[in-house]
């Protein structure tokens, strides 16, 4: 009874205090295209206190006080600060259309490379956004990229220059979810995995998750990748148009009525660059990919409502032309509809998508030797979300997210036959997460994934929880102490060898019945610490055990054995980021120590991503002329790999009856890597400088990979024992017309 009367207290209270108090909302887009500007930092200045944009631009501020004016600060890195006086009436929302202008091109060279996540947003753990600008501050290897930027950051780990594919935190690279506008992509790279297959000229904002990402993700170990892409010019018809060494892509946008829309499109022009990558006379590859989205918002029909439609397509050929060499093919597509709604009298939004993926991979070997292999993968999702926010600023959020998979796997056995598997499955998750958000200067945010199904056909009714926890606390105004900690499961992975030294074709399977789902636990602690307006430093530590993870049987001698096993292992580590920003120059600085241990079989060794030491120090400096000048140097301490100890003539028997025999020369092999190549560094530069011409804008990029051109080992050929090297000293040049 007395729950019952303590309940309706505190439902009273709840009400009482909406009647005397309001509610602050809106969205915070780009004046000049109408973008939303992602992250932005609102602030009331009476009152000290704010809120950060989402990724659609839109926030909101509840329990402010009511029948007087006050002062709303709105600041963007890169665009002039706005600030206006605001007038709420009890009980009531009011919502703002807050428009920024770009400072001009002269003074934004630096400001606007670094999109910083404000010190507004809560529970900022392990956790980066990247906007396009700072992508473009990387020097390019031939192509901008979203990944190989990833690759600067403290956890995020490569084994090559050659190939895009990234490792968080001891993961291996098919535990990273990639998201396009939610809708999942499974093979999201070009040309032999060199480079992302998502123009960065079509991203709008990324939100990366290195570990301890909230309950509405799942499905992935290790990190979670979500893009959003531009929504279109609102004002204007405009387009683009760039051209380098490697490609060559074109952009398309403006208005339609009551809303906008985006077409972009690339191609390979020029193979030839790529010899430099992979160390060979000729690279057959021919890739493109296309995107679109257009957008409708009619506020007389639909107020607080946007509706959207996204579409992309990329297909990859390797064509040797050459019957004693491989053919290897994949396309990716993704069609998909969203629907974002916010209640006009109530502080409630709530989001729909259907999501349609296609993936569709091949291997012929031709007379190579290599084996047949054929993936096929088909996704259609459907995602539900709803979130509350409180008096007081707590919110409440929930999801349904159902998910169907059709996927199949045709693969030549050692006996020469080709095997067929199928699966055909669904999954039902319920996600909710309450974030208490009352408490000045702290936080907490619990929430749960309920797995209903598992997408392994005959294991309906296995349910299973993703227990979540984020937390943080702010020590004054200059420093802030944060945690997590979270189970995390994965019932899809790749059929990869780790052993592979550039992996082209990782087929998808669902992982089986007889198997658990991947899973493993995060353990994250952190500091920040704000020193000047223009410094900061962030420390992170993490522990994260893999209790399960699917790996290839090697030892599979007969038809009923097992396709794949479990392994165990553990990966913990160490970061440190220092930042200092200003008007005319910029500095970051990564660095991770970390350790990752794998075990199968019995089996107990390091995974070839496993680089003790890291550190990458950036720069961006605006030099006279507006010219912009980034380096970027990176140190690796030495990758594991197995080495080649000797050889032995292996007996063959030609013909028993005529009694032929030869030998072929056999590689002997030393304990899976336990050896460790030579520290890896080197030094990348680019200049890059804008022409405002009267009706078109023109922009020059120079890049120089490895500056003083240091040898760094790639791998060492098993049938010769030649050094193979990566990128030597290599410029590379690009040219941007947009109109």
């Amino acid at each position: 009874m007395i729950k019952k009367i303590l309940f309706v207290l505190l439902i009273a209270a709840s009400v009482q205090n909406a009647q005397i108090t309001g509610t602050l909302r809106g969205q915070v887009t780009d004046s000049l295209s109408g973008e939303a500007l992602s992250y932005a930092n609102v602030f009331i200045k009476e009152f000290e206190v704010g809120a950060a944009t989402d990724v659609r631009g839109f926030f909101q501020i509840t329990n402010l006080p009511v029948s007087q004016i006050f002062t709303v600060k709105v600041t963007y890195v890169g665009y002039e600060t706005k600030e206006f006086g605001a007038f709420i009436r009890a009980g009531k929302i009011a919502s703002l259309s807050i428009k920024l202008n770009p400072l001009a091109y002269n003074l934004q060279t630096i400001e606007k490379v670094e999109n910083r996540v404000p010190e507004t947003r809560n529970y900022n753990i392990s956790f980066e956004s990247l906007s396009p600008s700072r992508l473009e501050r990387v020097p390019q290897n031939v192509e901008a990229d979203i990944f190989r930027s990833l690759k600067t950051l403290g956890g995020v780990s490569s084994t090559s220059d050659v190939s895009a594919r990234f490792n968080v935190r001891g993961g291996s690279s098919n535990q990273n979810l990639v998201l396009l506008d939610g809708a999942t992509i499974y093979q999201p790279f070009h040309a032999m995995g060199l480079f992302s297959a998502v123009d960065p000229e079509i991203i709008n904002s990324v939100e990366f998750y290195k570990g301890g990402f909230p309950a509405e993700y799942g499905g992935r170990l290790s990190s979670v990748v979500n893009i959003t892409t531009k929504d279109g010019n609102l004002n204007k018809f405009s387009g683009k148009a760039a051209a380098g060494l490697l490609t060559g892509k074109a952009l398309v946008e403006g208005p339609i009525p009551y809303g906008s829309f985006i077409i972009s499109g690339r191609k390979n022009l020029d193979n030839r660059i790529l010899r430099s990558f992979l160390n060979s006379d000729e690279i057959p590859v021919n890739f493109h990919d296309i995107s679109f989205k257009a957008n409708y918002r009619n506020p007389d029909l639909l107020m607080g409502r946007q509706f959207s439609a996204h579409g992309f397509f990329s297909s990859d050929k390797i064509n040797y032309n050459d019957v004693y060499r491989e053919d290897i093919s994949w396309k990716n597509s993704a069609l998909g509809i969203s629907w974002y709604q916010l209640l006009e009298e109530s502080p409630l939004f709530y989001r729909f998508a259907i999501n349609s993926v296609n993936y569709e991979g091949e291997v012929n070997p031709n007379l190579s030797g290599k084996r047949y292999k054929r993936n096929f993968l088909r996704e259609l999702s459907l995602d539900t979300e709803f979130s509350y926010i409180f008096p007081y600023q707590d919110e409440v959020g929930a999801g349904i997210q159902i998910k169907e998979i059709e996927n199949s796997l045709q693969i030549e056995n050692r006996k020469g036959l080709v095997t067929s598997s199928t699966q055909h499955g669904a999954s039902i998750v319920f996600f909710v997460k309450y974030a208490l958000n009352r408490i000045k200067d702290f936080g907490l945010e619990a929430g749960t994934r309920f797995n209903v199904t598992r997408l392994a056909v005959g294991t309906a009714g296995e349910y299973y929880f993703e227990p979540r926890v984020l937390t943080f606390y702010n020590i004054g105004n200059f420093a802030r102490i944060k945690g997590s900690w979270g189970l995390h499961f994965q019932e899809m992975t790749t059929l990869s060898d780790e052993n592979e030294v550039i992996s082209v074709f990782e087929p998808w399977v669902v992982v089986p019945e007889y198997l658990y789902p991947a899973y493993a636990i995060h353990y994250i602690a952190g500091i920040d610490l704000f020193l000047t307006p223009g410094l900061s430093i962030g420390a992170e530590a993490y522990y994260k055990p893999m209790l399960y993870w699917p790996s290839v049987n090697e030892k599979k001698y007969f038809e009923q054995d097992p396709d794949l096993i479990n392994g165990q292992g553990n990966s913990r580590g160490f970061e440190l980021s220092v930042n200092y920003l200003e008007r005319t120059f910029s500095l970051s600085a990564n660095y991770s120590l970390s350790w990752t241990i794998k075990s199968i079989d019995n089996l107990r060794y390091y995974p070839r991503y496993d680089s003790r030491h890291n550190l990458n120090l950036m720069t961006s400096v605006k030099l006279p002329f507006d010219i912009k000048f980034d380096a970027l140097w990176t140190f690796n301490s030495g990758l594991p790999y197995t080495q080649l100890v000797g050889y032995y003539n292996k007996l063959i028997i030609d013909d028993l009856r005529e009694r032929i025999f030869s030998f072929i020369p056999y590689t002997i092999l030393s304990e899976r890597n336990a050896t460790r190549l030579p520290a890896y560094h080197r030094l990348d530069i680019s200049f890059s400088r804008r022409f405002d011409l009267s009706y078109l804008n023109l922009t020059m990029d120079m890049s120089i990979i490895n500056l003083y051109d240091r040898a760094n080992i790639f791998y060492f050929e098993r049938d010769s024992g030649k050094k193979i090297n990566m990128l030597p000293f290599l410029p590379t040049l690009s040219m941007k017309v947009e109109i």
